[in-house]
């Protein structure tokens, strides 16, 4: 199979769908791999580290769409992107449908077969090519979370782990999977005083152990997250429903009782947010206030480290990428459910449940597709 993979394009993203590592395995398991000229600059791979792994380096992005069955990326195609997907291809990407009605009627009409990282599934319902990018991205929430409290930020001017004889900062995280976790293991670590919201008891009593006295955990509900908000410096939005819109937990009325220059990172901003008040910036502005609470809402947070990311990111796809390419889409969906459960369109067609729903399609299963 030929796979081709392009520089992204959305604002400040720096990832790559192939490292030239991942180029170098397609190529030595029989199959051709395009590159567009400069594609992997942001991650420091030169056109000359992808042509020593085996690959062809393409002048521009239209020669690689144009002639790849398989395109690997990061991101979801912007419009440009989209126009030249053809039907009968193969998307490989994060996709987040749910929250985008123009991007999900733009793959629809051509006819691709778009399959989004963040609905493949693992054992036990996990989602294995999310994982990676939860992990960076609640991570970095805490890092951006600090910097956006600093005065000079419009924050309220409070260091997360304080100093001896003054308290540390209040960081109230609303999630406690993957990206909740990782945000809590940086704020402990810097000293913060950090509670954690979640609606199940499991996950609940699992934070219990693993951090002790070092963090709280509280029942997500709306009494339990409006008294929290209230005494919060930071507050970080780490929800997640596969594949739909992220709930809306914080409402504009809510924000009357935070402290000016309190900050919210909303995390799940890729589903459309989980505060009311949020809607996507980018890592060239990212923050706006709204009621005197800032509001740190980057949809692409893990491509400001784009070398971890898109390294952590290959570790995951690659396998799922060697199967496709080597079986053709539909037999190795057929082997692999957990792969089939990725497929979100195909030939015009909503294969995603909660997308389908949430966005008016008629839905059709995959393994109706499949045959």
């Amino acid at each position: 199979m030929r796979v081709g993979t392009v520089g992204e394009i959305k604002n400040h993203e720096y990832r790559v769908g192939l490292t030239p590592e991942s180029a170098r395995e397609l190529v030595v398991n029989g199959h051709e791999v395009w590159v567009e000229t400069g594609a992997g600059l942001g991650i420091g791979a030169s056109d000359e580290d992808y042509v020593a792994a085996g690959a062809v380096i393409q002048p521009d992005a239209r020669t690689v769409f144009d002639g790849a069955e398989m395109i690997v990326k990061v991101k979801e195609p912007q419009p440009v992107e989209c126009a030249m997907l053809r039907r009968g291809q193969i998307l490989y990407t994060y996709l987040h449908l749910a929250p985008d009605p123009e991007q999900t009627a733009a793959l629809v009409k051509s006819g691709v077969t778009a399959i989004a990282y963040e609905t493949v599934t693992g054992p036990g319902g996990s989602l294995p090519l999310l994982k990676p990018m939860s992990q960076v991205a609640g991570r970095m929430s805490i890092q951006a979370g600090a910097t956006a409290l600093e005065k000079a930020h419009g924050g309220r001017g409070v260091l997360l782990g304080g100093v001896p004889g003054v308290l540390p900062g209040r960081v109230l995280v609303i999630g406690g999977g993957v990206v909740g976790f990782n945000a809590a293991q940086m704020a402990v670590g810097l000293g913060a005083d950090v509670t954690i919201l979640d609606r199940d008891p499991e996950v609940l009593e699992r934070l219990g152990t693993h951090f002790e006295s070092r963090a709280k955990t509280r029942f997500s509900n709306r009494a339990n997250i409006q008294q929290m908000i209230c005494e919060a410096e930071l507050v970080i939005g780490a929800v997640l429903v596969p594949g739909a819109a992220a709930p809306k937990l914080v409402t504009r009325d809510m924000l009357k009782c935070m402290k000016p220059g309190a900050v919210l990172v909303d995390v799940a901003i890729d589903q459309g947010g989980c505060f009311e008040t949020s809607h996507a910036t980018t890592h060239q502005d990212p923050t706006y206030i709204v009621d005197g609470v800032v509001h740190y809402c980057v949809a692409n947070m893990p491509g400001a480290v784009a070398r971890t990311s898109t390294y952590a990111l290959n570790n995951v796809t690659l396998p799922h990428a060697l199967k496709i390419a080597e079986l053709g889409w539909r037999e190795a969906m057929r082997r692999n459910p957990h792969l089939a459960a990725g497929l979100n369109v195909h030939d015009g067609k909503l294969t995603y449940q909660a997308v389908a729903e949430e966005l008016g399609y008629a839905f059709v299963p995959v393994a109706e597709v499949l045959g």
